[in-house]
C-alpha cells in the first residue's frame, strides 16, 4: 500500500513524463534512481552520458530512447562496438517490438535496414555519415553502447567520428562503464554535441562479494571489520582480511625455507601428490584443480559461474578436465533441453564440418552443464553457449577476458585463475579497470541477491595489491583518436579543408591535450610572474643590470663552446689516429685501467667509432675504447702477430707479452713528442673564439655596472632569472606542441594524400581527385595500400579466388609475431601480385615516414593459403588443418575480408574488377561462414 505522498508524487511524474510514466509500467520491478534521471533529461529533449557498473542496467536508458523515439514517430539506432553484441541486442528488440519494427546492419548482415529501430556496429553508421544516406532521414536519437570503447587502438576513433558527425537534431545517449573521468567526457560531449547530461552512478545494484581461493578454503578478501565490504560495497583502501595476510607471510617464509635446505636440483618439483604446493611452517596448502573449484563452488550454490582463463588453450583444456572427470551439473530434463536447442541451431551445418569443428565433446561438455566460449570457437557454437548460460542450462563457462565487453552473460559467480595475462608482448598484470570488468559479470540481476568474484591463490600471491586492485576506481578514459586516410578524404569531400581541421580540434583527443595544457600554462604564468619578481631584485642603480648579467653569460657561452670546440677536435684526432693502425703495431696507451705498452691485434673499426683490440704487457688481451686515449697515439713499432693468433689463448698471450717486453724495454726516443693540438691545426678559429670572449670581456668592465658594491648579490638573482627563463621557454615548447596536436596529424595525412594524387588544389581549395573517390569507398586499416594498388591495376588480371587471397594479406595479422615459418602462397600470378604489393606498401612506407606518419602496417601473408583453398571450395577440414587456424579465427578473418571484397566492388566502379570482387565474395560466403550469425570479438 502507497502513501499519499508516494502517490501524489506518482501522479507528479505521470503529468511530467507520461512517456517514461507509460515505459515504467513494462517492467514488474521499479527502476533505479540513475535510471530515472537518464530518462526525464531525454524526454526533455537532451542527451545524456550514463556511467554505470557493469550489470546496473545501463541498456534500460538506451531502450527508452527508443520507446521515445517510437512516441515521436521518429527513429533510433542502436551501436555497439563489436557484431556479437550488435545481434543479440536485435533478437533482443524483435522480441520485445517485433520482427517488423528492428533491423540489423553489420556489414554482413542487412535486415529491414529502414524500420524505425535499426541495431548496427559504429563502423556502419560512420560509413552512412560519410555516404549522407537516406536512412539518417527521420532520425531523433542514437544510442552508444560501450562508448568507453573510443579506448580502443584500433577502432575506438569511429566512436569519435559518429559523435563529432551526428547531426545537431539527433540525441545521443552514450552508454559507459564506470571511469573516472566520466565527468571529464561529458564535458567534451557537452561541448561538441551542447546539452548533454552527465550521469554517474558507481553502487552496483547487486552486492558484490570479494573472496581468495587458498587450497580448498573460501578467504573473504577484506576484513570483517569494515562495515562497506560486508555490504558488499568496496571503498578505497579498504583493510585486507588479517587471515589472508598470515597465508602470504607463510608462503614468503616457505618458499625461502625451501630455497636454502632444499638441493638445486629439486626446487622445482612439488614434493606430494600432483596439484600440492608446500606453504609455511611445514603445513600442505592445495592448489585445487579446475574440476574441484567448481565442486567447491556447486555445493556452497555459488553456480552458474564464469572462469577466466587468459588462454584460448587453457579454456579448451578445463573443458576437457571435467569431462575426463565425469562431472555433471545438469538434470536429465536440462540435458535433454540443451541437446534440442543445440541441435536446432546447428541443424544448417554440414555435417563433415561439425565433426571437424569437434561439434560432439562440445555437445557432451554443454549436456554436462560446461562450456568454453573464446574467439577461437565457431561463431554459433560462442552463441549456443551465450544464450543456455543466460537460461540457466550452462552452469559454468571457461573464458577468455573478451566475453567481458558487454555480452548479456551474467553469473552469480566469477572465478579469475591468475592476475596476470599475455598482452601480446608480455605477461602484464591485470589493471583496476579489467578486473572491475571481469567481476562485474557476477552478481545477476532480479535473480542475485548477492555476486562473487573468487581469484584462485597463487604462490606469491599479494593480498595487498588484490585488494587494491578490487577497490581501486581510478582507471580513466584515454581517447585513441587519429585521422586516417579514408577519414581525410571523406572530411575534405563532405566540409573541406579547413572545416575538417575545425572539426578534428573538437574532438576528445584534442579535448583531453588542451586540458594537459592547461595545466602547463599555468605553470608558465607562474614563471613569468617570478621572472618579473627576478628581475625586480637584480635591479642595479648604476645601469641595466641584465644587460650586464648578459655580457657575463655571453662570455660564459663563448668559453664553454671553444673547450668544446677543443674536445671535439682532439676526439677527431684521436679517432684519425687509430684508423691508422694496424695489426703488429706497438703503441703507448696513454691512460684508463690498461696504461702502457700494448699490441693492436685488430684495429676494432666501426661505424660506433673505433675499439682497438691489444694485447698488454701483462699478458691481457682487451678491447680498448675512446676513453682510453684522451690524445692521439701513433705506432712506436712493429711486431710480428703469429698466424692464428687467439687472445683467448693463454700460452699464445705470454708469447707475444714477451716479445713486446722485449721490444719496448729501452723505450722510444720519440714517444712523448707533444702532438699538434687544435691550436696548430686551427689557430685561426681558436683565435676567432678567443679574440671574441675579449672583447666581451673590455665591455664588461667598461659598463657601468661593473662598479657596483652589490654587484655579486645583483648576479645571482640574474643566474635565477636566466635559468628560470629557459624553464619558461622549454614550458612553452611543450605547449605548442600539444596545442593542435590532431590538427597538425591532420595535415600530414593531407600532405601524403597530396603527394599521391588523392588531393589537389583548384582554384585555391583542396578538392577530392577521381583516385580519392576510390579511397574514399575503402574503411580497412591498409585503405591507403588497397587505393593505391587499385590504381595501379595490380589486381587486374586475378580470378575472384586469387583476388581473395592477395586482399587476405591487407585484413589479416597473425597472433605469434615471433612464427618465422615463411608462409604459403598459391603459385602463379598471386605470388608475382603478393610481391608487387609488399614492395608498394614498402614505397609507402617511406612516403609516411618522410611526412613523420605510421599507420600502414607491414602486409601479413598468413592467411592468403587458406583464404585461396576456400575460395576454391576445398573442404573445412582441409583448410583448418593446413593452416593451423582455429574454426572462429578462421570465420572472423573471412568476414573481415568480405567486407574489404565488398568495399573494393564498391570502390572501383562498374567493370571487370566490381565482377571478380562480388564473385570472391560470394565464393566465400559457403558454409560455417555463411551461417555464422556472429562476428569479430578477439
Amino acid at each position: 500500500m502507497t502513501s499519499p505522498s508516494e502517490q501524489y508524487a506518482a501522479f507528479r511524474q505521470r503529468q511530467e513524463f507520461p512517456v517514461f510514466a507509460e515505459f515504467a509500467s513494462l517492467y514488474d520491478f521499479p527502476l533505479d534512481d540513475f535510471q530515472v534521471r537518464a530518462a526525464h533529461e531525454l524526454e526533455q529533449g537532451r542527451g545524456v552520458l550514463v556511467a554505470a557498473p557493469t550489470g546496473s542496467g545501463k541498456t534500460i536508458v538506451g531502450e527508452f530512447a527508443i520507446h521515445l523515439a517510437l512516441t515521436q514517430g521518429r527513429k533510433c539506432f542502436y551501436t555497439a562496438p563489436i557484431k556479437a553484441l550488435s545481434n543479440q541486442k536485435f533478437h533482443d528488440l524483435v522480441e520485445r517490438y517485433g520482427p517488423d519494427k528492428v533491423g540489423l546492419l553489420t556489414g554482413d548482415n542487412s535486415v529491414n535496414s529502414e524500420a524505425p529501430i535499426v541495431v548496427m556496429t559504429t563502423e556502419v553508421l560512420r560509413n552512412m555519415l560519410y555516404a549522407g544516406s537516406r536512412t539518417l532521414m527521420g532520425l531523433s536519437h542514437v544510442v552508444m553502447d560501450e562508448v568507453h570503447y573510443l579506448a580502443d587502438r584500433s577502432r575506438g576513433a569511429v566512436w569519435e567520428e559518429v559523435i563529432i558527425h551526428l547531426p545537431d537534431s539527433v540525441a545521443l545517449v552514450a552508454l559507459s562503464a564506470t571511469v573516472s573521468n566520466a565527468e571529464e567526457f561529458g564535458e567534451w560531449l557537452n561541448t561538441v554535441r551542447d546539452e548533454v547530461t552527465t550521469i554517474v552512478e558507481e553502487r552496483r545494484p547487486v552486492p558484490l562479494f570479494q573472496h581468495v581461493m587458498v587450497g580448498r578454503h573460501l578467504h573473504d578478501l577484506f576484513a570483517d571489520s569494515d562495515v562497506d565490504a560486508k555490504a558488499g560495497f568496496v571503498r578505497e583502501g579498504a583493510p585486507v582480511n588479517p587471515q589472508l595476510m598470515r597465508v602470504a607471510r607463510d608462503d614468503w617464509a616457505s618458499s625461502r625455507t625451501r630455497d636454502r635446505r632444499t638441493p638445486r636440483d629439486k626446487r622445482q618439483g612439488n614434493q606430494g601428490r600432483p596439484g600440492q604446493k608446500n606453504v609455511g611452517n611445514g603445513r600442505r596448502v592445495w592448489i585445487p584443480s579446475r574440476v574441484e573449484v567448481i565442486e567447491r563452488l556447486d555445493r556452497d550454490g555459488l553456480l552458474p559461474a564464469i572462469t577466466f582463463i587468459f588462454s584460448r588453450v587453457g579454456c579448451d583444456a578445463a573443458v576437457q578436465q571435467c569431462l575426463d572427470a565425469n562431472l555433471r551439473l545438469t538434470s536429465p530434463e536440462e540435458r535433454d533441453e540443451i541437446f534440442a536447442y543445440v541441435e536446432g541451431k546447428v541443424r544448417h551445418l554440414p555435417a563433415d564440418d561439425l565433426q571437424v569443428l569437434g561439434y560432439h565433446e562440445f555437445l557432451d561438455g554443454l549436456t554436462r552443464g560446461v562450456a568454453a566460449h573464446h574467439a577461437g570457437m565457431l561463431p554459433t557454437f560462442k552463441e549456443c553457449v551465450e544464450e543456455l548460460f543466460q537460461r540457466g542450462l550452462c552452469k559454468v563457462v571457461f573464458a577468455t577476458e573478451t566475453l567481458a565487453l558487454g555480452i548479456n552473460m551474467p553469473a552469480r559467480t566469477v572465478v579469475i585463475e591468475k592476475l596476470t595475462k599475455w598482452n601480446g608482448e608480455t605477461h602484464a598484470d591485470i589493471t583496476p579497470g579489467e578486473y572491475t570488468q571481469l567481476t562485474g559479470r557476477a552478481g545477476r540481476r532480479g535473480l542475485d541477491v548477492e555476486g562473487h568474484g573468487v581469484v584462485l591463490w597463487q604462490p606469491g600471491t599479494n593480498p595487498k595489491e588484490l585488494a587494491g586492485l578490487a577497490s581501486t576506481r581510478t582507471y580513466p578514459l584515454r581517447s585513441s583518436f587519429r585521422p586516417s586516410y579514408n577519414m581525410a578524404v571523406n572530411l575534405v569531400n563532405q566540409v573541406g579543408r579547413e572545416r575538417a581541421r575545425e572539426l578534428l580540434e573538437a574532438s576528445f583527443a584534442q579535448f583531453q591535450a588542451d586540458k594537459a595544457v592547461v595545466g602547463l600554462a599555468r605553470q608558465h604564468r607562474k614563471a613569468e610572474d617570478a621572472l618579473e619578481g627576478y628581475k625586480e631584485a637584480a635591479t642595479c642603480h648604476l645601469g641595466d643590470f641584465m644587460e650586464y648579467a648578459a655580457l657575463r653569460r655571453r662570455i660564459s657561452d663563448v668559453e664553454k663552446s671553444a673547450a668544446r670546440d677543443r674536445r671535439s677536435d682532439r676526439r677527431d684526432e684521436v679517432v684519425a689516429a687509430l684508423g691508422k693502425l694496424r695489426p703488429g703495431d706497438v703503441i703507448r696507451v696513454p691512460n684508463g685501467k690498461f696504461a702502457g705498452y700494448a699490441v693492436i691485434i685488430d684495429p676494432g673499426m666501426s661505424p660506433e667509432g673505433p675499439r682497438p683490440y691489444v694485447v698488454t704487457l701483462d699478458r691481457q688481451a682487451r678491447r680498448l675504447a675512446l676513453i682510453d686515449f684522451q690524445v692521439p697515439v701513433a705506432p712506436l713499432a712493429k711486431l710480428r702477430i703469429p698466424k692464428g693468433f687467439s687472445g683467448r689463448n693463454p700460452q699464445q698471450r705470454r708469447d707475444l707479452a714477451s716479445a713486446l717486453r722485449e721490444k719496448t724495454v729501452f723505450g722510444f726516443p720519440d714517444e712523448h713528442r707533444e702532438h699538434p693540438g687544435p691550436r696548430a691545426r686551427g689557430g685561426q678559429q681558436r683565435g676567432g673564439a678567443l679574440d671574441e670572449a675579449d672583447a666581451l670581456r673590455r665591455q664588461l668592465k667598461q659598463h657601468p655596472c661593473h662598479g657596483c658594491d652589490d654587484r655579486e648579490d645583483h648576479a645571482r638573482w640574474a643566474e635565477r632569472w636566466f635559468k628560470l627563463q629557459r624553464d619558461s621557454d622549454t614550458l612553452q615548447r611543450r605547449i605548442e606542441s600539444r596545442t593542435n596536436t590532431i590538427a597538425r596529424q591532420f595535415d600530414r595525412v593531407c600532405d601524403v594524400l597530396s603527394s599521391l594524387g588523392y588531393l589537389a588544389e583548384q582554384d585555391g581549395t583542396t578538392v577530392v581527385t577521381d583516385e580519392g573517390r576510390h579511397l574514399m569507398r575503402i574503411h580497412t586499416e591498409m585503405d591507403l595500400v588497397a587505393a593505391e594498388c587499385l590504381r595501379a591495376g595490380l589486381w587486374d588480371e586475378l580470378d575472384a579466388s586469387e583476388l581473395a587471397a592477395v586482399l587476405s594479406i591487407l585484413v589479416f595479422e597473425g597472433r605469434r609475431a615471433d612464427d618465422s615459418a615463411a608462409p604459403r602462397l598459391p603459385g602463379g600470378i598471386v605470388k608475382d601480385v603478393v610481391g608487387e604489393m609488399v614492395h608498394l606498401w614498402a614505397k609507402l612506407d617511406v612516403v609516411e615516414k618522410e611526412h613523420r606518419l605510421d599507420f600502414l602496417r607491414e602486409p601479413d601473408l598468413g592467411f592468403a593459403w587458406a583464404t585461396w583453398r576456400w575460395a576454391e571450395g576445398d573442404e573445412l577440414d582441409d583448410v583448418l588443418r593446413d593452416t593451423g587456424l582455429a574454426a572462429g579465427d578462421f570465420v572472423r578473418w573471412t568476414k573481415q575480408l568480405l567486407d574489404l571484397t565488398d568495399q573494393v566492388a564498391a570502390a572501383t566502379g562498374d567493370g571487370a574488377m566490381r565482377t571478380v570482387a562480388r564473385e570472391a565474395g560470394a565464393r566465400m560466403r559457403r558454409g560455417v561462414v555463411a551461417f555464422s550469425t556472429l562476428g569479430e570479438d578477439d
